[in-house]
Formats: C-alpha cells, structure tokens, sequence
C-alpha cells in the first residue's frame, strides 16, 4: 500500500468536505494535515538618526540574502535540475535591481527610517505593480518580490529561516501560500501533497510542485482549523476532501494500490543493471541474453505505462519504448 499512516476508521460525527482547487500536480495523497504559518511580522517604523550606517545595514543583508539564495539554487540544481532552480537565480538578480536598491536606500536616506521598513514599503509598492499588470506572467513577480523583501527583513531581524519539515509522520500541508523557497526546503519524503488558498498554476512554486512530483492544489478554500484533520488530495480532479468517508477512503485506497508502480520501477532497476553486466563482458555470446533482458523491460514499460494516471509518465514511457527498439535493432547484430 502507498500509504501507510492512513487509517479508514474515523471519529463519529465529523463531515466530510469536499474543497475545489486549482491542479499544480496530478496524483492522490491521503493523510493528516499539518497547517503552516507564517509569522506575521509586523514591520514598525523606527526613526534613525544615521541613515548611512542604515544603509550599510541593509547592504549587508543584502548581501547575505544572495548568498542564501546561491545555496537554495544549488540545493534546488540537484533536485529538480537547472531550468527549474533558474527561479533563485532570478530571485539574486532582482536582489540586484538598481530600481529596488534605490528606492530602499532613498527610502532610509529621506525619511529618516529603519531599513526594515524601507525594504517592506518598497517590496509592497514593486509587488502591487507587478500584480496590477496585464500580463499572467508578470503577475505571479509579485509573489517573487514578496519572498525576496521578506528574507532580507528576517535577515534585519536577526530571526532564523524557518523550515516546515521538523515531523517524523509523513503529511499534507496546508497553507495559505507557499514560497518558492519554502517548497524546495520540504523533505520530500515526509510531504504527501500540499494545498494552498492562494496561488496559480502559473507560479514557481506550482512549477516547483511538478518539478518534484508533489500532488498540490492552490488557490482552494481551505477552511481554517484544518489542523491534524485526515483529508485526501485528487490531484487529477483538483478536489480536497476533508474527513472523508469510509466507503470514499476505500475507493481512493483501491485506486491508489491499482496504480502503484513502485515494483514495475524496481524490476526495470534490476533489468537496467543486467544490461550494463552483459554488456560489459567480453569474449562470451550474450546476444541472446540481451534480446531477453529487453524483452523483460519492454513489458515492463508497458504495465508501467497501463497503470500509471499521471500524463508526464505515459510521455516518459512512449520515448522510453521508442528508444528500446532502436537498441533492440542494434542488439540483432550482437551474438
């Protein structure tokens, strides 16, 4: 069974809700939910009589914000590859932006205020024109400009990053949004799924979400005080049910059992590792034991391809099978 902290006897008298969400990814997770907060850092103004030390603090802050922001691209490079760790390196560039420095620094140079409230005023005003344009694109900037204003206040703040994967038992997260930054730091292996109220399928963290093959809605209304309730997440119908059924549990129990590949993936490991062995022995016919071995993984492909829902796996599987032909045509000259 995938999921093994699932239980399908439930306390009486709760009712089951069922939730609509946007898809960030396909797939079922069925667990308890752990609500993420964050903390709400109200950001107060504080006359400053050296603006200039001011300004040197901020810089500072800067500066160690990139140099967190270089670690989280490393991180994020191997984990879901270059292309989707880009977004860090946007993050550092617009660290950069001669615009934002300016208007923080002129901020804390004319008003006589603390940097935090220099790098909030300014993070708003970016994040509402980003949000105010037409493009879909360029909307989902502001998120962008929140989560770098936010790091460099934390880092003002002298408060320590938080990281939302402290538990032993695997589970769903809700929030009200996420960070990218928060969803490349989630330990994998203990995170179902998560759901968030806010949020498109155009964001970074959705994008995130497929990257690493996380199942996660967004913009769903979660009602609040979701906090250790049991919930299931249909990643292919875009639904969040809260306190599910029994007969509901046992539908998505069944459905999930049908559809797992985890032994298909362990065979076509232990296929792929006697190919390699064969075809590195020398002086010994082994062309009829390589035409098996692609035999066996050829089949393999396709119970994979049969039981899997998710549509990036039934793509894998075609380009997998067309390639295996091509060795299968190569492997008729091998005796």
């Amino acid at each position: 069974m995938l999921w093994s902290n699932v239980t399908c006897c439930l306390e009486g008298g709760k009712q089951m809700q069922q939730i609509n969400g946007k898809i960030a990814f396909g797939g079922i997770a069925i667990g308890k939910i752990k609500e993420v907060f964050k903390e709400n850092n109200v950001v107060r103004r504080v006359k400053i009589d050296d603006t200039q030390a001011e300004i040197s603090r901020f810089r500072a802050a800067k500066d160690q914000a990139t140099e967190e922001l270089k670690a989280l691209y490393d991180k994020a490079v191997k984990e879901v590859g270059e292309a989707n760790a880009a977004i860090f390196e946007v993050h550092q560039m617009m660290l950069e932006d001669e615009d934002y420095l300016d208007s923080i620094c002129n901020i804390i140079a004319v008003q006589s205020v603390n940097a935090e409230f220099a790098v909030a005023t300014t993070g708003d005003n970016f994040a509402r024109m980003f949000a105010d344009m037409d493009d879909d694109y360029m909307k989902e900037r502001a998120a962008d400009v929140k989560d770098i204003s936010e790091r460099v206040i934390r880092i003002l703040s002298r408060k320590e990053e938080t990281v939302h994967a402290d538990d032993e038992e695997k589970y769903i997260i809700a929030a009200d949004d996420l960070a990218p930054s928060e969803t490349i730091q989630l330990e994998r292996e203990r995170v179902l799924a998560f759901v968030t109220r806010q949020g498109s399928t155009n964001s970074h963290t959705a994008i995130l979400a497929r990257t690493m093959n996380i199942p996660a809605l967004v913009s769903a209304a979660i009602p609040k005080g979701v906090n250790g309730k049991y919930a299931i997440i249909d990643g292919f119908k875009g639904i969040l049910i809260l306190d599910p059924e029994e007969d509901i549990l046992k539908e998505i129990l069944l459905f999930t059992d049908k559809s797992d590949i985890s032994e298909e993936i362990s065979r076509l490991d232990s296929h792929m590792e006697q190919l390699k062995k064969e075809l590195s022995l020398k002086g010994v016919a082994v062309g009829k034991k390589i035409d098996f071995i692609l035999q066996e993984i050829y089949r393999e492909l396709n119970t994979t391809g049969v039981k899997s829902n998710l549509y990036e796996i039934s793509k894998l599987i075609v380009e997998c099978k067309n390639e295996l032909e091509k060795i299968r045509e190569q492997s008729m000259n091998i005796e």
